[in-house]
């Protein structure tokens, strides 16, 4: 949340200035939230979908860590990535996918990461818009944010169904911008991920990465702000 300037005053004394980069920022009307590893605690669900599924298809086997480096694609993009070797693997390995899903998405395995809640409701008092921009399937998003709750705080998802490109692409976020009009210099994206830090960069857009999800602080890097609590976010919308 803080800079740190470094430079030697006046009788060779280190000096060390903290400046936050909020008093640079403009005003954030709305913000375009990530949903996997940013709001929900996903990654056990979906890790044990991805190994049933390369299972079932014989496909060469991948750690857990190799299988979490895809959270933030969309389905028919992890096959060209995690299984290069493999051809035209994209439809088979979403359907599967997609069927195995259920078998570990039973009841309570997917919840709200610390905080989340109590922000939300505390960001939509100020008259922030809360959108999501997510890479899973539209009805599954809408099912969760039911589940969990978020459906009063949230005004617009969208889900990979819904664009032609997904992460990184901008096209997620330009859309949910055009249909709000919003206005890319008062907009924050969300995420946990290079994948959601990219999108939002490409659009314009101030970008805030979580380090409590499925990226590392190193893949972050790009963004405006990293926290490490969602709660965080309070300070940079005051």
């Amino acid at each position: 949340m803080k800079e740190e300037a470094v430079f030697i005053g006046r009788g060779g004394f280190l000096v060390i200035l903290h400046l936050k980069r909020k008093a640079r920022m403009k005003k954030i009307t709305n913000i375009i939230l990530d949903f996997d590893g940013t709001l929900g605690d996903t990654a056990s669900v979906i890790i044990q979908t991805m190994q049933a599924t390369i299972k079932e298809l014989n496909l060469p086997v991948r750690s857990d860590e190799e299988c979490a480096a895809m959270i933030g694609l969309r389905l028919i993009e992890i096959p060209a990535m995690l299984f290069p070797e493999c051809d035209d693997m994209e439809e088979l390995y979403a359907e599967t996918y997609r069927r195995l899903f259920y078998t570990f998405n039973t009841d309570g395995a997917v919840t709200l990461y610390p905080h989340v809640l109590e922000t939300l409701e505390q960001l939509k008092k100020r008259g922030i818009t809360l959108t999501i921009a997510s890479s899973r399937s539209h009805a599954s998003l809408a099912q969760y944010v039911e589940s969990l709750g978020l459906s009063s705080l949230i005004s617009y998802i969208l889900g990979a169904d819904d664009v032609k490109e997904g992460k990184p692409n901008p096209e997620p976020v330009n859309k949910i911008l055009g249909i709000f009009r919003f206005k890319a210099e008062e907009t924050l994206v969300v995420g946990d991920t290079a994948f959601d830090i990219q999108m939002g960069k490409s659009s314009g857009t101030m970008t805030c990465g979580v380090t409590y999800g499925n990226g590392s602080k190193e893949s972050l890097a790009d963004a405006d702000w990293v926290i490490d609590d969602f709660s965080e976010l309070l300070e940079l919308t005051e």
